[in-house]
């Protein structure tokens, strides 16, 4: 199959986060008729697939997810001129396509090369499966460098920003509607925290010569028992977002600073961030071989899980960043066979000498 239409085939089996299982079984099937270097290993929805072994060049892993966020598409899966439209196009099925296409091409770098094709990336941090996969395969712990293929338009994204979920509970009296000042409306106790979250500016953190942006959101809110009931409770959903020389234990008191115990503050999910290793050579030599640019990933990706155990890891991908989590998500297909052509001059590039 030629890129195209491999990523049309990934985006036709549809796979929104907690139903993987579909595509998952695909690409095992997919690949069982491959010459590999060992068996296909598979944790639940799942797969870590060693390609190559024996090179005498670095261990490589290339890492994508299977899963993708519940969007709205108006059509099936097409391609319409350069744009290839579904779910999934760009966040990651495009780097899945990459992935693949490595497998099944004639090109063999002189390098180890596993690919982890994980499932559950787009919810919770405790859900995602390649927490368990990192968890139960040792052999992935020795590997030297990890690429996460998420949508960066070609560019290399270097380490990740942290991301704290957090629920501020304020709490109140209830009353009939009628006569307010028998309550007190949990709702205006919100007031000061919303007007400071109104007021805050990003806060620069620079880390190896690239910056990130700290930001702090309200992006849920539920209260109230009824139209003419005073409410007694009201919660926030609370971001915050943090560059990599901020600590999760660091973000965590930033934010309980913010909120100046107005709320009951519980944190709901915790993500670390990871640094950008920019001067590590494996990455140094992707730098090198034709990416868009070299820049901070802002947002939060699975590099840092990597990081947490002390594996280098960076972000890049063909995919087209502003598309991901959008209705009627494409991607370029020019951009895809792009980002082909760079992985494959970045793995001869750090490949042993013949």
């Amino acid at each position: 199959m030629s890129l195209a239409e491999t990523l049309l085939w990934l985006c036709h089996i549809q796979s929104p986060i907690g139903e993987e299982q579909a595509l998952c079984a695909a690409v095992e099937a997919r690949i069982s008729t491959a010459a590999l270097a060992g068996r296909v290993r598979r944790y639940g929805d799942s797969l870590v697939v060693p390609v190559r072994r024996g090179s005498g060049g670095p261990h490589v892993a290339l890492a994508g997810h299977l899963d993708v966020v519940r969007t709205e598409h108006d059509a099936p899966p097409r391609i319409e001129g350069d744009r290839l439209y579904g779910a999934g196009a760009a966040d990651m099925k495009s780097g899945l396509c990459l992935m693949l296409s490595l497998l099944e091409a004639p090109f063999a770098p002189r390098v180890d090369l596993t690919l982890v094709f994980y499932a559950r990336e787009e919810g919770p941090y405790a859900e995602n499966e390649l927490g368990r996969v990192l968890a139960e395969d040792s052999e992935l712990t020795r590997i030297a460098l990890a690429i996460a293929l998420e949508p960066s338009d070609n560019k290399l994204q270097l380490g990740c920003g942290g991301s704290l979920h957090a629920t501020a509970r304020f709490q109140g009296r209830t009353a009939h509607s009628a006569r307010p000042w028998q309550g007190d409306n949990a709702i205006y106790k919100a007031q000061g925290l919303l007007a400071r979250l109104a007021r805050l500016e990003p806060q620069a953190d620079s880390v190896d010569g690239l910056t990130w942006q700290a930001v702090t959101s309200a992006t849920l809110a539920h209260g109230g028992r009824a139209r003419n009931v005073i409410p007694d409770r009201f919660e926030l959903n609370l971001n915050h977002r943090f560059g990599p020389s901020t600590s999760l234990t660091q973000a965590e008191a930033n934010l309980a600073q913010l909120v100046a115990g107005e709320a009951e503050l519980e944190f709901v999910d915790r993500s670390p961030a990871a640094p950008p290793l920019r001067s590590n050579p494996l990455i140094s030599a992707l730098a090198e071989s034709g990416v868009h640019a070299v820049e901070p990933k802002q947002a939060w990706t699975d590099v840092a899980r990597f990081a947490e155990l002390g594996i280098p890891a960076a972000n890049f991908g063909p995919g087209v960043q502003a598309q991901a989590h959008q209705k009627n998500e494409w991607t370029s297909v020019e951009q895809l066979a792009e980002g082909q052509r760079i992985l494959e001059r970045w793995l001869s590039k750090i490949g042993s000498p013949t």
